[in-house]
Formats: structure tokens, sequence, C-alpha cells
């Protein structure tokens, strides 16, 4: 069992979104190239490993040239 809940790398925040857990929201967000959009790793959209960019905060995505995902709205509390 995994106990260092920090998300301090990749691997471990690309495996938060793909487990969608919802302990990771507000930690990090994620950025898919392909789409433009960021998102909460709890977001059902299930982008590809090789599209995804993480982001700090809503405002760096943003910063980045990413719009807030319609389905999880990762700027909303």
């Amino acid at each position: 069992m995994r106990t260092n809940r920090g998300f301090d790398s990749d691997d471990d925040r690309w495996a938060a979104v793909k487990a969608r857990d919802a302990e990771a929201d507000g930690k990090f967000w994620s950025c898919v190239v392909t789409t433009g959009v960021y998102c909460r790793p709890s977001c059902p959209a299930r982008p590809k490993r090789q599209n995804v960019r993480f982001a700090a905060s809503p405002a760096d995505a943003r910063a980045a040239g990413f719009r807030a995902c319609k389905r999880c709205r990762p700027d909303e509390a």
C-alpha cells in the first residue's frame, strides 16, 4: 500500500490520474495536450499518458494555454 501521498513525481501523479484518486484533487492538475484542457486527477476523462502534462495549480495550467475541463470543472470547489 502506498504511504507517500505527496504526488512528487510524474509517475505518482499519473498513477493517481489512472486510479481517479480523489485524494489527489487540489494537489495537482493534469493537462491534456491534445484537447487543450486541464482536469482534476479524479476526472472521468481517460487521456493517453503521452498527452498528459502536470500543473501545480489551475493558474499554472491556464498560463500554459489550457482551459478548464467541462466534465470535472477543476476551478470549482
